[in-house]
């Protein structure tokens, strides 16, 4: 099972029996064959806890279980869709980029200030975005959405990335992630832009930025 790209809004998916796939809900836009679109109330595979911080997060619908035998079109919002493959990494992907992924993946919620310290709570309530992120790990694809599409940009030890908050879509590899800012706390107010964030991907990997900032 995996999704094969009809354009650059629209994803299509193969469901076989005995595998499944989960999916925002919402994002179905047809489908062939007998397929079943279950609201999954544990919050995919990462249980309870996955589901508290998709609450927390401001997602205020679960995930949906997608079963059967059949095709099924995905898409959301007019968005932008980006596919990616992971071969046993971890793909780490702002909670409302996700459209879909394989059930292959495991999946958790993790919280930003993990790795962020004070700023990534900071981040989350300065440039509206959450304080949630969803880790995706394991071989299997990825369905991510964003604004005026998608480019994945290379992390290396050597060269750090700078991305706005607001412009990050998903990362993976040997990364750190920093948020810091170029203004005093005066002149952050009622700003939420990269003018005075800027989210520093350390290590190696790679980083996907979005072509706007806007948010979903």
């Amino acid at each position: 099972m995996a999704f094969r790209e009809l354009n650059s809004k629209m994803v299509e998916a193969t469901v076989a029996p005995g595998q499944r796939l989960f999916s925002q809900r919402g994002a179905m836009l047809a489908y062939q064959g007998e397929v079943t679109f279950t609201p999954n109330v544990a919050g995919g595979q990462g249980g309870v806890m996955s589901m508290i911080g998709r609450r927390a997060a401001g997602e205020d619908t679960p995930l949906m279980t997608v079963e059967g035998s059949g095709t099924v079109l995905f898409g959301h919002g007019g968005h932008h869709v980006h596919v990616i493959h992971l071969t046993g990494d971890t793909l780490y992907v702002e909670a409302d980029r996700l459209l879909a992924f394989e059930g292959t993946l495991e999946q958790r919620t993790v919280f930003l200030g993990a790795q962020g310290g004070v700023m990534g709570m900071v981040r989350g309530q300065v440039s509206g975005q959450g304080l949630f992120t969803t880790s995706l790990t394991g071989h299997g694809a990825v369905a991510v959405m964003a604004h005026g599409g998608v480019f994945e940009v290379p992390i290396t030890p050597q060269r750090p990335v700078h991305v706005d908050p607001q412009a990050y879509v998903a990362h993976h590899g040997d990364v750190r992630n920093k948020l810091s800012t170029a203004l005093g706390w005066r002149d952050m107010v009622g700003r939420g832009s990269g003018e005075a964030f800027q989210l520093e991907l350390s290590g190696s990997g790679s980083v996907y930025v979005q072509a706007s900032e806007e948010k979903l």
